[in-house]
């Protein structure tokens, strides 16, 4: 079985882990302890959430609040913080928490799944993710439960405000408050919408962008060159999204602003969605398609690699290199970023297009922003989640694990390392 494991590429390893992780909550999900009594819930929808939590979407086919027992919830709990963090992150703490070392293989899974440059420094990285990990989530449990403790008995109030630390800073958008109303009930709460925000933006951002900031006392200038391209674009673009919102929907600033945060992964809701104007939801759609950062628990295409098209379209549009913050820009950059954007389009236009077949009786832009949200792992919804045919579920269901995964790491999977050993001439063709 080693031998069989250590032929394996490491993104493989990790499908085959997420995979495994899902199966496993979904079945946890379907127990009679996790189930609230006169609920029936099909082994369907059980998948669909499983997938979601491990995902770290918050797509819900059921509502969490209504059908899940206190145990259903802390399972919940459980896949969303193992989908944020990364199955093999988890594999490792534990096996540091055991007072072993991380092996090779153990490393180069932690840098394959944690989007870093090289595999030094993985032990005392994992411990600072952990850390940071609990550090907001902890925070972010203690600062909400002075809200939802006005509604709710302290107990309830405690679990609820755990729940929703650990969902925002994973950038899931489940919720446990039951009726499919995510935060619409507080919409008007500054201090719940500015702390989920906040915890939204930091887990998007990503464990490294966390770490330097840290150890430069958020001196911009003192970041590295990845550092300040994903603060610089993620700022960039929530303005952007919320004057747009504000512009296109009659609501408040801060609904505008909790959109625009909660698009870019997070999947939380102040106002329904499903009265927003076409080109409110075109707004968001993009939102969703860009997504968080490398390295963080968000999806979508990521912020480097929207800042890596421009650049290479500014490079060959003035024939001069791509640089940015007195760096010069790789020159793959370019190269991998077309790549994973092309490939992320292609499963959004089939998953669009296979949905309309499903669901021909949903308009197709509502589809698409379900896509859109599947695949850039964020959970906002129109509301026809619950409504999609069982064909639609499953399809859902493979978007939101090839947006976890990544599309250029489900593309790898294929692989099996055979070199190429005969080569042809270059030809000659005419590109635009």
């Amino acid at each position: 079985m080693r031998k069989f494991l250590r032929k394996q590429p490491p993104s493989r390893i990790i499908a085959v882990g997420f995979f495994l992780t899902i199966l496993l909550g979904s079945a946890l999900l379907m127990l009679p302890c996790s189930i609230q009594d006169g609920v029936t819930l099909r082994y369907i929808d059980s998948l669909y959430t499983s997938t979601s939590a491990v995902c770290v979407t918050g797509l819900i086919a059921v509502d969490a609040g209504d059908t899940f027992t206190v145990f259903g919830q802390i399972i919940l709990a459980f896949l969303i913080q193992i989908g944020g963090l990364g199955v093999t992150a988890i594999g490792a703490g534990v096996i540091l928490a055991m007072g072993k070392k991380v092996n090779f293989k153990g490393r180069t899974l932690v840098q394959e799944s944690m989007s870093l440059s090289s595999g030094k420094g993985i032990t005392p990285f994992l411990r600072n993710v952990f850390a940071t990990t609990v550090m907001f989530e902890l925070a972010g449990a203690f600062l909400s439960f002075f809200v939802f403790v006005k509604d709710y008995p302290p107990l309830r109030a405690a679990g609820i405000s755990l729940f929703h630390s650990i969902a925002a800073f994973n950038s899931s958008g489940f919720d446990i408050l039951g009726n499919f109303q995510s935060l619409i009930p507080y919409q008007d709460n500054v201090a719940l919408n500015l702390l989920t925000c906040g915890l939204v933006f930091f887990g998007g951002i990503g464990f490294l962008v966390i770490r330097e900031l840290w150890e430069k006392k958020c001196r911009f200038k003192k970041l590295s060159m990845h550092a300040r391209v994903v603060l610089s674009v993620s700022i960039i673009l929530l303005a952007l999204g919320t004057v747009l919102i504000k512009a296109t929907e009659d609501i408040s600033w801060l609904g505008a602003f909790f959109s625009s945060v909660s698009a870019r992964t997070a999947g939380f809701s102040t106002f329904s969605l499903g009265k927003f104007s076409q080109t409110g939801l075109l707004t968001i759609t993009i939102l969703m398609f860009i997504g968080a950062s490398p390295g963080s628990t968000g999806g979508g295409i990521k912020t480097s690699t929207v800042f890596a098209l421009l650049q290479g379209v500014k490079t060959a549009a003035t024939n001069k290199t791509g640089k940015a913050f007195h760096y010069s820009l790789p020159k793959e950059a370019f190269h991998k970023a077309s790549i994973i954007t092309l490939l992320a389009a292609c499963v959004i236009f089939l998953g669009t297009f296979l949905l309309s077949v499903f669901e021909p009786n949903i308009p197709l832009n509502e589809l698409l922003f379900e896509a859109t949200s599947a695949f850039g792992t964020v959970g906002l919804s129109t509301g026809i989640t619950p409504s999609l045919t069982d064909n639609s579920k499953l399809l859902s269901i493979a978007i939101m694990f090839i947006g976890r995964l990544g599309p250029l790491t489900i593309a790898t999977l294929w692989y099996f390392g055979r070199e190429e050993r005969v080569r042809y001439p270059e030809g000659n063709l005419a590109i635009g």
